[in-house]
């Protein structure tokens, strides 16, 4: 969890979150969410979290990919939830 940057975190959380999206999919729903994306912080961002076996790469036709939250994607982001749930306190 902690070897994974801010970034790549949001990558996970942005892939999550739809049924194998393209890269500019997850560029989108990050842009719209957090901040503009640059594709040469992109790319070799996704290419680290297949190179992890956080994300599954597969190919939708010749030009675009789709990536996909593996098992041990999401269970790092189970995790990662667990761990802020128990440091973070909210007071009403």
């Amino acid at each position: 969890m902690f070897n994974l940057t801010g970034f790549q975190r949001d990558l996970l959380y942005a892939i999550s979150s739809q049924s194998k999206p393209s890269g500019q999919e997850i560029k989108e729903v990050l842009e719209r969410d957090v901040e503009e994306v640059r594709h040469g912080r992109l790319y070799p961002n996704l290419d680290t979290l297949v190179d992890q076996e956080y994300v599954e790469k597969g190919q939708l036709d010749r030009r675009t990919n789709y990536y996909e939250i593996t098992e041990k994607g999401e269970k790092l982001l189970r995790e990662r939830r667990e761990w802020e749930n128990d440091r973070v306190e909210f007071f009403s």
